[in-house]
């Protein structure tokens, strides 16, 4: 691949395994709420949304409006959540503290910044990124799938999307990050991707796959 002029993460799925906890103690909730529900079915359904966007997703699929219950046992699995912390996607950490320390990088997610600061003081992480943390429900009108997040993202750092290289792992991300115009990297290393993630990449439009971040480093020339 080309060498870029920074690198912009997604964040729940790509740096921290809150994908596949998450979607299992939304799926817990949900059949506990009496709509029976797998992690896999969460997993398929419920990834890369946040906010209006997750609750419509969820409203589809049981197929009615949420009880107000959802919502005050949801909130507390997200306090405790960020006060307990949430394991690294297996290499995440050793990637970002690995890159050269004059590249320009950011997470771009549809998480709130309260999440994202969280865990990544929770990671280590939070020096690294400094103020370079931006929330598709805070800094842009549209989040993913749109373009908007990823396009402000490159301009903050100050670098043209295009020389940009993307870390995705949710269908909707990946909409977005192709459509921004910046070289995309679909990342298949969390516990929460199943056996056709790579196939439904692909068909979006990836062309580079990896399923673990030293995949990303020899995919870079990094190794």
């Amino acid at each position: 691949m080309k060498s870029f002029d920074a690198i912009i993460f997604d964040f729940d799925g790509v740096l921290l395994e809150s994908e596949f906890e998450g979607n299992q103690l939304l799926a817990e909730l949900l059949t506990d709420l009496g709509h029976q529900t797998t992690t896999e079915d969460a997993i398929r359904n419920f990834v890369g949304y946040a906010g209006p966007e997750f609750l419509g997703a969820i409203e589809r699929w049981i197929g009615g409006p949420l009880p107000p219950e959802f919502h005050e046992r949801r909130k507390a699995q997200s306090v405790r959540a960020l006060q307990e912390g949430v394991r690294a996607v297996l290499g995440a950490v050793e990637f970002v503290q690995s890159l050269p320390r004059d590249l320009p990088i950011a997470v771009a997610s549809s998480s709130s910044t309260r999440w994202l600061s969280g865990h990544l003081r929770h990671l280590g992480l939070a020096e690294r990124f400094g103020a370079h943390v931006y929330s598709g429900r805070e800094h842009v009108a549209r989040g993913k799938p749109e373009p908007d997040l990823y396009l402000f993202a490159a301009q903050q750092l100050g670098v043209d999307i295009a020389r940009s290289l993307i870390l995705e792992d949710s269908d909707v991300g990946v909409r977005g990050a192709l459509a921004s115009g910046a070289t995309v990297i679909g990342l298949a290393a969390g516990k929460h991707i199943l056996d056709d993630h790579a196939e439904r990449l692909r068909e979006l439009g990836v062309e580079h796959i990896a399923d673990s971040f030293d995949e990303v480093g020899r995919l870079l020339g990094l190794d």
